[in-house]
């Protein structure tokens, strides 16, 4: 057998996003840090992420005003201490940002003083959106990069996919410690092992598990499916955030048209030119999401059209051209001139607000792993994520979980070396069409039977197709050399059998989560949170774990 590369580091982080990013950052300093991008490093949710981040930088503004907001928006099910430490910590962490370089938009006040541009979002009371114009992600995730990139204590490992995690468990050693993780060189086609002091899991979301999402191809929920494999507990998976709002256009597939689009005054309409949301809230267009997806969601159906309209156009030319560039370059590409006309939308899988369970340092249930960004329930998005606060919860909680690791290094035993990955009993697959069918087949039942609007039946009929594809893929993952494609199934499969069951665990209505069955909300709202069961594995080093 060939011998396979080990890697050894302070500290592994898997995942190239804004917080993975910002974790390696603020360790690089002081620590040996690797971090693992799953394909280029620029690509993943953060460089398409449009709207801003959310901060109080306006005098008229307050802490307690962005946490009441982020309360209302959550639907009571958010956790009030996480709220308050990610708000409190807001300015803090976008002044860092700024002192990396990420440009935010500013101009000068009537007395010449220079200010940072606030805008506003759905759910949020007062202007406190900071924002590189429509690209903030795109902003973030370039300047971040050029940083990692000039550090000489952060290696980047590109276009790699994490297998899995080597726990404790895994390798018959007593107690529960995360030891590194298998990976495999997608330009190699190897499989590698690194051994790290720390783990951090920094991997995005699972929108990927839905036919429609405006998520890039990476978000498959690799970090939730490897932390429930680990012995870690998710929570709140049932609430998926649809976007309510992304281009509906054959040739633009996946395109987001920012909520501050509608914070800036556009309009919902019908095919007829009609607005229709004050008809369902009387916030109309700055309703939160939840409202807004289920309200055009509602539309289509009863009108039996495939879209719907956002129109801007009422508003002056330069001023559309001057705050969304570049929606209004990618929409005149496809032949829409959004000065001039409506954009054609529809909802589409958009962020995942559950997952790994962590406290507010980042640290999951197993010893030296953490997780933080989407991938993570921290807590702070309750039953539906506000607008803006996903980008600033990945510094926030990454600032925090850097101080932590810095603070428990003495604590943390050096790099081990582990076990080689057995690819004796595997080979190279024939098969591909079985992979290729299963991902059709799971998209389509879970957008079809777990989307905006659920019924138990539904439900149930999802959770039977799903372990009927988990066994046909292990079978198939047993026998076979592993893939980019065999991976991402895998994993997406796991994290729709813990939405199904999230899903049906919640007898109510509430945010993201809608059922015909129980249209109601519950008085006393609680976390739907799910432990995994005691495993017996095989060992750690063959491939069929």
């Amino acid at each position: 057998m060939q011998q396979q590369k080990e890697h050894l580091c302070d500290v592994l982080i898997i995942g190239s996003g804004a917080a993975g990013l910002s974790l390696a950052l603020q360790l690089a300093d002081k620590l040996n840090v690797m971090v693992l991008s799953k394909g280029p490093l620029r690509e993943g949710s953060t460089l398409y992420a449009q709207g801003g981040i959310a901060a109080v930088f306006d005098e008229n503004d307050s802490i307690d005003s962005h946490v009441s907001d982020t309360l209302i928006a959550g639907a009571g099910l958010c956790d009030a201490q996480a709220v308050k430490f990610t708000a409190e910590h807001a300015k803090e962490a976008m002044e860092w940002l700024i002192e990396q370089g990420v440009p935010f938009d500013q101009y000068r006040d009537e007395d010449g003083v220079l200010k940072y541009h606030l805008t506003r979002e759905g759910g949020h009371s007062h202007r406190r959106i900071l924002h590189a114009a429509d690209a903030t992600g795109r902003a973030v995730q370039i300047t971040l990069v050029d940083q990692v990139k000039a550090h000489p204590n952060i290696r980047l490992l590109e276009n790699y996919n994490a297998i899995d995690l080597i726990t404790a468990t895994k390798l018959g050693l007593a107690g529960q410690h995360c030891y590194g993780a298998y990976v495999w060189n997608r330009n190699s086609e190897q499989v590698e092992v690194i051994s790290a002091r720390f783990v951090a899991l920094a991997t995005g979301g699972a929108s990927k598990v839905y036919l429609y999402t405006s998520n890039p191809d990476v978000a498959s929920g690799d970090g939730i499916a490897m932390a429930w494999r680990a012995g870690c507990r998710v929570a709140n998976m049932e609430f998926n955030q649809f976007h309510p709002t992304s281009l509906y256009h054959p040739d633009a597939r996946n395109y987001l048209i920012t909520e501050a689009m509608r914070g800036e005054g556009a309009y919902l309409k019908r095919p007829d030119g009609s607005r229709f949301m004050p008809d369902f809230d009387e916030r109309a267009e700055l309703a939160p999401r939840d409202v807004v997806a289920r309200a055009i969601d509602f539309e289509m159906k009863r009108l039996g059209v495939p879209c719907v309209y956002l129109d801007i156009s009422h508003k002056p030319k330069d001023f559309i051209i001057e705050h969304f560039p570049t929606i209004y370059a990618k929409c005149l590409s496809v032949g829409i001139d959004i000065t001039k006309q409506p954009i054609p939308v529809v909802p589409a899988a958009h962020y995942t607000c559950g997952g790994v369970m962590t406290n507010q340092n980042g640290q999951t249930d197993v010893p030296n792993l953490y997780a933080i960004g989407e991938v993570a329930y921290t807590g702070l998005h309750g039953a539906n994520r506000m607008a803006s606060n996903s980008l600033l919860e990945c510094v926030v909680f990454a600032q925090s979980a850097a101080k932590h690791i810095l603070a428990n290094l003495a604590q943390a035993a050096a790099p081990i070396s582990l076990p080689q990955w057995d690819e004796s009993r595997v080979s190279n697959s024939d098969e591909e069409v079985v992979i290729t069918h299963n991902w059709h087949e799971l998209r389509l039942f879970m957008w079809d039977f777990v989307g905006i609007v659920r019924t138990t039946k539904r439900l149930e009929r999802a959770l039977h197709r799903v372990e009927l594809l988990q066994r046909e893929i292990q079978e198939y993952y047993r026998h076979f050399r592993v893939s980019n494609n065999l991976l991402e199934l895998r994993n997406l499969t796991m994290v729709a059998e813990l939405i199904i069951r999230c899903a049906m665990a919640r007898k109510e209505s509430r945010g993201l989560h809608y059922t015909l069955d129980y249209p109601a909300m519950l008085d006393n709202p609680k976390p739907t949170i799910l432990t995994p069961p005691e495993r017996e594995t095989e060992p750690v080093t063959t491939q069929t774990i």
